[in-house]
């Protein structure tokens, strides 16, 4: 079996064993992710070629502990299962124990799990095991919100492929315990015509025609989403649909909203509510630009299958996570 699949098999059993720590949503598929992989250059990157010399030097090796999950903000968890990767990773005779699970919500002052064992791997453990959970609950926390804004409205919240390197699926996979959808992994399973990609093949239609053409060679089983940024664009890709109606499943609506204080909202959505009526239900569309928590809910409004947010992923804040030793 491939390293790439390893890991989530392991993640699997782990959770049939222990449902508590089992996340309620398993990690999105990736053809070439390992999570052991990328835990080991964290630990690697934390240890150097010394270790950890505080714990080294001030820790007898001998010492047991007991460490406390302590939530410092409130928020929605998110990366638990991995920080039982970590810890498993260092030493696996270390307990973790939740009294939460992944996409569970915690409270400010809530203690939410317990690690006992060695006191040195579990310092050494510590950093490592809280960055991925902090990111991955930011994001999840961040998710949580969007979607709660816009309840009653049928529109999914995805985010982008704006993810920090080598953590894309992490992230991914965040937005989902958060309650969203996830767009595209990458690059590979789907074709996603955007704006650069319609200037260097001269044209919408040209664009769209080398993909329809690229698809059927390959006999790819891919959705294709073809990204507007104008009203007659979008009138271009309907009219292609219309010739080729199984051609494209997704219109992307780029940045036709203005921000008004004024608006509704803050937000100017005439030109999106417009595309949208357009498209009359023919494809899916999705919004994109000027999204936030402020301007979520006027943007869903206008009736889009989906509202795509960069900033989920690509300049979230952490949710503040501490482990503290228990001491006597």
């Amino acid at each position: 079996m491939a390293a790439s699949l390893l890991w989530r098999q392991r993640w699997e059993q782990q959770g049939e064993r222990n449902p508590p720590t089992h996340s309620p949503i398993p990690p999105p598929p990736h053809p070439s992710f390992d999570l052991q992989q990328v835990i080991t250059a964290a630990l690697c990157e934390d240890a150097g070629t010394e270790g950890d010399v505080s714990t080294l030097a001030t820790v007898a090796k001998q010492t047991q502990a007991e460490a406390v999950f302590l939530a410092k903000a409130s928020g929605v968890l998110a990366g638990l299962a991995v920080a039982d990767e970590v810890f498993r990773l260092v030493d696996s005779t270390l307990v973790v124990e939740w009294s939460a699970c992944d996409g569970s919500t915690v409270q400010c002052g809530a203690k939410f799990g317990v690690v006992k064992g060695s006191a040195r791997s579990i310092l050494v453990a510590e950093r490592v095991a809280l960055n991925f959970m902090q990111r991955m609950s930011g994001i999840a926390t961040a998710t949580s919100e969007m979607v709660k804004a816009v309840e009653g409205y049928p529109a999914h919240i995805l985010e982008t492929r704006k993810t920090v390197p080598g953590l894309r699926l992490l992230d991914k996979w965040a937005v989902l315990l958060g309650g969203g959808r996830n767009h595209r992994m990458g690059l590979y399973d789907m074709v996603m015509i955007k704006d650069n990609h319609i200037a260097a093949a001269g044209g919408i239609t040209a664009a769209v025609q080398a993909a329809q053409a690229y698809v059927r060679e390959h006999r790819l089983q891919v959705p294709v989403e073809v990204e507007t940024r104008t009203l007659g664009e979008v009138a271009e890709v309907l009219e292609l649909r219309r010739q080729h109606p199984h051609l494209v499943q997704r219109i992307m609506l780029d940045n036709m909203t203005r921000l008004d204080a004024n608006a509704p909202g803050g937000v100017d959505v005439s030109m999106l509510a417009e595309a949208v009526r357009l498209v009359g239900g023919a494809v899916e569309t999705e919004a994109s630009g000027n999204v936030t928590l402020q301007t979520v809910r006027t943007i869903a409004g206008t009736g889009v299958t989906f509202v795509s947010c960069g900033a989920l992923t690509h300049s979230v804040t952490a949710l503040d996570i501490s482990l503290k030793i228990q001491t006597k």
